[in-house]
């Protein structure tokens, strides 16, 4: 069994970004499961087309693709993505499209084949804050949801995957008054309980 894991690289003004933080500390392997490790850039088109290459080669059981939502309190595990773009702010190479369809013979949307919550329920088991969100917004995060759900389903591919959102950590509020944040620690866990649910998931499924 494999699973990859993606984040992006910092955006927006921001020097960091949490969730390729985590992705950089968390392990190769968990519960024997081989972990593949992908940073993506914050862009428009490439983020799937640079995902969509390593779902051919490693043909991954599962892909859980990580970003940061910074202003959210606890790990949002997405249940949806919608088939547009629409950026308030620009990608990391100047594009910001509005009202853009990302696959104009696609579906309205996609619904995450992540077990989402199970996954919350874990976190929330070990003291971390966590819930389902209906909005993966309209930027880069929500793109490249819907881009690896669209890959799955028209290639017919035997893999499960979806979106988690990941808070600020506390160095990037420190000019962001009374704005949440949570400990790269605790979002390390996060992410490490979100594969060993989907881990867990995939066996019982394949039982």
């Amino acid at each position: 069994m494999k699973i990859v894991v993606t984040a992006f690289d910092p955006f927006g003004g921001e020097v960091i970004n949490p969730a390729n933080e985590a992705l950089q500390l968390l392990e190769d392997e968990i519960k024997g499961v081989k972990i593949v490790k992908l940073v993506v850039p914050t862009v428009f088109v490439k983020a799937i087309n640079n995902l969509e290459k390593v779902l051919e080669k490693e043909k991954p059981d599962g892909v859980i693709c990580i970003g940061q939502a910074g202003g959210r309190a606890g790990i949002t595990v997405e249940r949806i993505a919608i088939n547009i773009d629409d950026a308030k702010i620009a990608d990391n190479e100047g594009n910001m499209p509005v009202d853009k369809t990302i696959v104009m013979d696609g579906p309205a949307a996609y619904f995450s084949t992540l077990p989402i919550k199970k996954i919350v329920q874990r976190i929330k088991d070990h003291g971390i804050p966590s819930t389902v969100s209906n909005s993966a917004g309209t930027f880069v995060c929500n793109h490249i949801m819907y881009g690896l759900l669209h890959a799955i389903d028209k290639q017919k591919l035997n893999t499960i995957g979806g979106f988690i959102h990941v808070p600020y950590i506390p160095e990037q509020t420190l000019e962001k008054m009374n704005t949440p944040s949570m400990s790269l620690e605790d979002i390390v866990r996060a992410i490490k309980y979100t594969i060993e649910a989907t881990i867990e998931w995939l066996r019982d499924e394949n039982l």
